[in-house]
């Protein structure tokens, strides 16, 4: 790291849990963002100032005016622009020593699967089973930590399912693929500040991915914002899950 990039991260390298060593591997690491919506913002922005080296952004949507509500890695100059163009734009604006790379078309498995490999940790910011269910397989098979989280009305809940270790469940020990109906913030609405808390928990799971420190790994945050309840519960593996399970 040069003197800037000392100066700019100075308060981060004063946590002992950080230090020099711990900033220095941020810089060096790469984080895939996929879904650059309401949690894929504060994700972006957190780990663009806190100086992850290399971000890859995957979304194939564009910017619309009802999504700057809560949307905040964009602004209103980028309506019509692909999510991840306008992502790349002002996470640039914000720390042009990060590297991006953005990904503004509909990947194939095959594609995901090439990005994930040079990973060093993956953030579920999406709103469908289809692409989580996948993501999971993915990260399980190539042993990448996944960090997953969801937002809808005044409600959140994510989790950190860490492959690295034989411990760790994964996403379809929580959900089975045949779960039922997804809902999506179109449709029953959500309170802007909730995905900011919910991307803000997510962006420090992978960061403390990042730097091997406790994760919620075998944990389910679930949080109610109304109320300003959140509880942390037990998640395991389930035994006959078909993605982790050793039977």
């Amino acid at each position: 790291m040069n003197d800037d990039e000392l100066s700019r991260y100075s308060r981060q390298i004063l946590l002992s849990e950080v230090d020099y060593d711990g900033q220095l591997k941020l810089t060096q690491s790469h984080a895939v963002i996929v879904g650059l919506g309401g949690l894929g913002s504060p994700v972006s922005l957190y780990l663009a100032a806190a100086g992850v080296g290399t971000l890859s952004l995957i979304d194939f949507d564009n910017v619309d005016d009802s999504n700057l509500q809560r949307q905040i890695v964009h602004r209103e100059n980028n309506i019509g622009m692909a999510k991840v163009r306008s992502a790349e734009e002002n996470l640039k604006a914000l720390n042009h020593f990060v590297d991006i790379f953005a990904y503004d078309y509909n990947l194939s498995e095959q594609e995901f699967e090439a990005i994930i490999e040079k990973a060093d940790v993956v953030i579920d910011c999406t709103d469908n089973f289809s692409t989580r269910f996948m993501l999971n397989r993915l990260c399980y098979a190539q042993k990448k930590p996944l960090i997953s989280g969801a937002a809808i009305r005044w409600e959140g809940q994510l989790s950190t399912f860490d492959f690295r270790k034989d411990t760790s469940p994964c996403y379809q020990c929580l959900y089975k693929e045949d779960s039922g109906q997804e809902l999506t913030c179109s449709e029953n609405g959500v309170l802007a500040p909730v995905v900011g808390m919910v991307g803000s928990i997510q962006a420090i799971e992978a960061i403390k991915a990042l730097l091997d420190k406790p994760t919620l790994t075998g944990k389910l945050m679930i949080l109610d914002a109304y109320t300003m309840n959140i509880r942390t519960l037990n998640l395991k593996k389930d035994p006959h899950c078909p993605i982790c399970s050793s039977n």
